[in-house]
């Protein structure tokens, strides 16, 4: 390989040193204890984090903004996984809040501030929910959408659809110029490791 050639990747991995530090920073430590049931509780409320951050991003008008007629706006998707939060746990005997109705709950909440709020206790009774869960209980079977599980498997689910509709919030986001505050900041920390880098080296120069 010539030097030319491996310069961009010298480069790549410079970054990916430097940047790595402030992604791992940003995933929460596992939740209490060791385990399958804390790592899921881990990356649950990793995807709380990033989508309430995008929810307290998004200006309340572009709440309403979606990318084509046919599919959710932006605060539906909020609702989506606030309604998947409250829904999914009723079908292994985790009761949801007193009115709760599965189908039409996605379009109950249109402002923003109720929407930000409906994500911050769904996801507090979701994890109220798993964490309750005993190792036993966590292997009973259950039916779920037509599919065969068990409440792990329940589980997994949510923590899967809380990533997929994080990744749907975080394009809907871009698409709105809209950078998710979570690389914003890890943007920034890095702008100022290289200012501060560049003002030492300066430094170290003029005592020569």
């Amino acid at each position: 390989m010539s030097r030319r050639s491996s310069l961009p990747i010298a480069a790549m991995l410079l970054l990916t040193l430097t940047v790595a530090p402030a992604i791992a920073h940003d995933v929460p430590a596992s939740a209490g204890g060791a385990g399958v049931k804390s790592d899921m509780l881990m990356w649950i409320k990793d995807a709380e984090d990033k989508l309430i951050q995008l929810a307290d991003a998004t200006p309340e008008a572009g709440y309403a903004w979606r990318p084509s007629k046919d599919v959710r706006t932006t605060g539906q998707v909020f609702m989506h996984v606030v309604a998947a939060n409250y829904g999914a746990p009723s079908f292994w005997g985790v009761k949801p809040p007193e009115g709760f109705n599965f189908m039409t709950h996605e379009a109950s909440l249109t402002k923003k501030a109720d929407i930000v709020k409906a994500l911050k206790d769904s996801f507090a009774h979701m994890e109220a929910g798993l964490t309750a869960t005993t190792d036993a209980d966590m292997d009973r079977p259950v039916e779920l959408f037509g599919m065969k599980t068990t409440v792990r498997g329940g589980y997994m689910l949510l923590l899967s659809h809380a990533h997929e509709h994080l990744g749907q919030s975080i394009a809907y986001a871009r698409s709105n110029n809209i950078v998710p505050p979570w690389t914003a900041k890890q943007q920034a920390d890095l702008k100022a490791m290289e200012e501060k880098k560049a003002a030492e080296k300066k430094v170290a120069v003029e005592k020569k």
